[in-house]
């Protein structure tokens, strides 16, 4: 009887221990989901602003790169004692800036690593923002993206910025 105690015990354990179950993720999800990066790029290049606001899941989602302690305390000293350090203009101050550029602009993205766990999924990557044939800033960006309708949206996009001129 003891050693049937035993069994019992060493299989619960097991089973607790055990690892957590992995993410649901598939080859034509990754697919899916690195196409939405691709077709940013290229409606970002384009200025095509009605093809970058598609491919989101609103045009009020989370967008943003936070500012440093310094920026925040500089806009705090001279504008908003407020200031967060979040930008509010979001999608649409974004779209408003791509609309009116009147030089070429693009988004260079490397190192793309995409998480999924089946209708949520994770894009991270480093960037470089060029205007006019220049990097403009750097950084690594993070977009959350949820699978609506057979379609993988973006529901957040946050970044760093650091600018190249300072």
């Amino acid at each position: 009887m003891r050693w049937i105690s035993a069994v019992v015990c060493m299989l619960f354990a097991g089973a607790v221990l055990a690892a957590p179950a992995k993410p649901i993720s598939t080859p034509e999800d990754v697919a899916a989901i690195t196409a939405v990066t691709e077709q940013f790029q290229a409606a970002l290049k384009a200025k095509d602003v009605k093809a970058l606001s598609s491919l989101l899941l609103h045009s009020n989602i989370l967008w943003t790169s936070p500012a440093s302690d310094k920026q925040v305390a500089k806009m705090r000293a001279e504008t908003d004692v407020n200031f967060d350090g979040v930008n509010l203009a979001g999608y649409s101050g974004f779209a408003q800036f791509v609309k009116n550029a009147k030089f070429p602009i693009e988004e260079r993205f490397y190192n793309v690593k995409i998480t999924q766990d089946a209708d949520l999924a994770w894009v991270m990557f480093d960037y470089e923002f060029v205007g006019d044939g220049k990097v403009e800033n750097y950084g690594i960006e993070t977009w959350q993206m949820v699978k609506r309708g057979g379609q993988w949206k973006i529901f957040s996009v946050v970044w760093s910025t650091h600018f190249t001129d300072q």
